[in-house]
């Protein structure tokens, strides 16, 4: 089987981009905190629900982000340092947005529609691609960190409620002094081909017909990512596969999920789909995915997935066709 199409992922993955120094080591230094806070130079990106103010200038779209005396009062994260600046997100109602609106998207289907400078309210799908790179990194950080302190407002020692310490990356107990770090859920992501050279696609049941993509599941505990792979691949449609080959990885903070791509031989080729995972699977040759997208039949998934850039890797080419 010819692996040539798979020594580089076409297209960079767009939430694992990033430019900013994390500076773990300022993060316990309170002094630091507050002399950073006070400056009138550093930023603020406000999150609400995984969702923030965006605005388009021109071609770009930027986040929106304040100073710290404008931002809202709310949990407060050290995002790192870039040219001397500090950023910080703060967990609050966004501000100037009404209240029903506040963690929902308005983000019209294209940004070019909204006049230049308007903020309208986005997440990470609608617009994780469409951010530069330190604004896209932000976000993402944001994101995961203000999932992870949503679920985790309490000890699971002994229920009290814990503090945030640490620049928002630790949180402690105050009753056993037990302390509390993020955590990342690892879970594989694999393109699976066969010895035709075609693709396995298939969709979950609680997706719309025509959504397809390629095939993930949560590593277990104890177990390599390798085998994570043939045995998801094994339990979700039935065949064997070998000889996983790692191409990537990138945050997906839905809520706390770090993807790793691979790509992966087919032994077997007979598909017994898990009716509680998958509704449907099947098998494309490069000539019918694109005249099912051509045909509407069939929608990829977004840019901004590590799915599309698996895809788009076997097949030797940017695609259109989202969901």
């Amino acid at each position: 089987m010819d692996t040539r199409a798979e020594e580089q992922l076409i297209g960079p993955l767009l939430l694992a981009r990033g430019t900013i120094d994390r500076s773990s080591t300022l993060r316990g230094d309170r002094a630091w905190l507050e002399r950073a806070w006070a400056d009138p130079g550093t930023r603020v990106l406000v999150i609400n629900d995984g969702h923030t103010l965006v605005r388009r200038t021109g071609e770009d779209v930027e986040a929106v982000l304040y100073t710290t005396e404008e931002a809202p009062e709310g949990e407060r994260y050290l995002l790192g340092v870039e040219d001397d600046i500090a950023y910080f997100a703060v967990a609050a109602p966004l501000p100037g947005v009404d209240a029903e609106l506040n963690g929902r998207a308005t983000v019209p289907m294209s940004l070019r529609d909204t006049p230049e400078g308007q903020p309208v309210v986005a997440g990470l799908r609608q617009v994780g691609g469409l951010l530069g790179d330190r604004d896209a990194g932000l976000l993402v950080y944001a994101v995961a960190l203000e999932a992870w302190h949503t679920t985790h407002e309490h000890c699971p020692r002994c229920g009290s409620r814990t503090r945030v310490e640490g620049g928002g990356h630790i949180r402690v107990c105050p009753e056993d002094g037990s302390q509390h770090f993020p955590r990342v859920d690892p879970a594989v992501i694999m393109l699976i081909r066969d010895e035709e050279d075609r693709c396995l696609l298939a969709r979950g049941p609680q997706w719309p017909e025509g959504r397809l993509s390629i095939l993930a599941g949560f590593v277990e505990p104890g177990e390599s990512l390798e085998h994570a792979v043939v045995r998801e691949v094994a339990e979700e449609v039935g065949i064997a596969v070998t000889n996983p080959r790692y191409l990537g990885s990138q945050p997906w903070p839905f809520p706390r999920s770090l993807m790793l791509g691979f790509f992966a031989d087919a032994i077997t080729t007979t598909l017994t789909p898990d009716a509680d995972e998958i509704a449907e699977a099947r098998w494309y040759s490069r000539v019918q995915l694109a005249e099912a997208l051509a045909s509407g039949e069939l929608r990829l998934p977004p840019p901004v997935s590590i799915a599309r850039r698996l895809i788009e890797t076997w097949y030797g080419d940017e695609l259109v066709g989202d969901w």
